[in-house]
């Protein structure tokens, strides 16, 4: 189980480097509309609320992989930060849509089980 809660959790990390870059770099392209379903002007009118979004995005990649670092040892800190994740997860399909779900709270719930199972 410890080999694939790390596959999981970096994948979860990785997801959320992916978030930051869309969200603090790429808001305002082709690829962040298509990525958030929004229009050009939409995305100018909200993109310094995107970026910090993103940074708090790039701060849940960071301890999880914080936590992937440590080994066993840091255990407690990805069933942490997985966590965080689930709830923005939940927060997020409540508030914006309902594959946010499936996107992030899903995987990060997947990993704090298999984190516990190992």
């Amino acid at each position: 189980m410890a080999i694939a809660s790390t596959i999981v959790i970096a994948a979860v990390a990785l997801l959320h480097l992916y978030f930051l870059v869309l969200e603090m770099f790429l808001w305002d392209k082709p690829a962040g509309l298509r990525a958030f379903r929004q229009t050009l002007e939409a995305a100018r009118a909200s993109k310094t609320l995107a970026a910090n979004q993103g940074l708090y995005n790039g701060f849940l990649a960071a301890g999880l992989i914080w936590g992937l670092s440590l080994g066993a040892a840091g255990d407690a800190i990805k069933i942490f930060f997985l966590g965080c994740v689930v709830v923005a997860g939940v927060y997020g399909a409540a508030t914006v849509g309902r594959r946010i779900l499936f996107i992030q709270a899903l995987p990060a719930a997947i990993g704090m089980l298999l984190v516990t199972m190992s």
